[in-house]
């Protein structure tokens, strides 16, 4: 809004305001101003700068009160952000003009192997999941995997720290096109579809996925809070000498869904490593 604009000049009216009426003209020249200013903002105005085109006669809070009444039950409505206003979307009918997009997004090939040891040797910590792999797995490689909902936590591993075991869920199912978990390749399907080449080493062989919900005798139930989105670690003051020492060791760290989505280099460790 210009520093120096001119203030608007009001003539009265002979007639009566009636806002009813729908003739042109019929309505205060302040509204119309504040209306039109408010209209072309780009952004929310204060009520110092709506004033300054104004008469200093003009009470512009009262003009302002009398122009958020009239759009009270209008497609839009005059708000107050702060002590800013606005016009915005009437409430009830925002969702008429919500746009919802899906984005892509290709899982990083830390993730991809991370999802891959999950699926098959379910349940698995994440440090088991490190041995597997020969790397260490940065938090934010199963914070995108919780994210999109394909693993959850399961229990609590029996040994020190009783890290938290993964397992997969039905929405890996329903996106990869799966009745069960043992619905994925063994060793044979993944050599003829070509994704093992080469020699393998003597003994190797492709575990046989199981997705039973049920925990195993060496798991315990999950402790209040652990489905928390956070998945926070326990305070310190909780947590036994033992426990605190293998947990120091990088036998285990909670991870947090709320962390921002992994980018190419997240998992340096990992692609450093290949």
């Amino acid at each position: 809004m210009p520093g120096l604009a001119t203030k608007l000049d009001i003539v009265p009216h002979d007639e009566p305001m009636d806002d009813t009426s729908g003739e042109p003209g019929m309505r205060p020249d302040e509204l119309r101003l504040l209306e039109a200013m408010l209209f072309a903002a780009a952004e929310p105005l204060d009520e110092a700068t709506l004033a300054r085109p104004l008469p200093d006669s003009v009470n512009v809070r009262e003009a302002l009160a009398t122009l958020q009444a009239e759009y009270a039950s209008r497609g839009v409505n005059l708000v107050r952000i702060g002590k800013k206003w606005m016009f915005r979307t009437a409430p009830d009918l925002s969702w008429l003009l919500t746009k919802e997009t899906t984005e892509t997004r290709k899982l990083s090939r830390a993730a991809i192997e991370t999802l891959a040891i999950i699926a098959y040797h379910q349940p698995v910590t994440r440090a088991e999941i490190e041995e597997i792999r020969g790397v260490q797995t940065a938090a934010g490689t199963l914070d995108v995997l919780l994210k999109t909902g394909w693993i959850r936590p399961r229990g609590r591993r029996k040994a020190p720290g009783r890290p938290i075991t993964y397992g997969t869920t039905e929405a890996f199912l329903t996106n990869f096109g799966l009745e069960e978990v043992g619905d994925l390749p063994g060793l044979e399907e993944l050599k003829g579809s070509g994704l093992i080449e080469g020699g393998l080493p003597a003994g190797f062989g492709v575990p046989v996925p199981s997705d039973d919900t049920t925990l195993r005798d060496d798991e315990d139930p999950l402790d209040p809070g652990d489905l928390d989105l956070t998945l926070a670690p326990a305070p310190e003051a909780e947590v036994q000498p033992e426990e605190a020492q293998a947990e120091q060791g990088g036998e285990e760290t909670t991870a947090s869904a709320d962390v921002a989505p992994e980018t190419n280099g997240g998992d340096q460790s990992d692609e450093d490593t290949h």
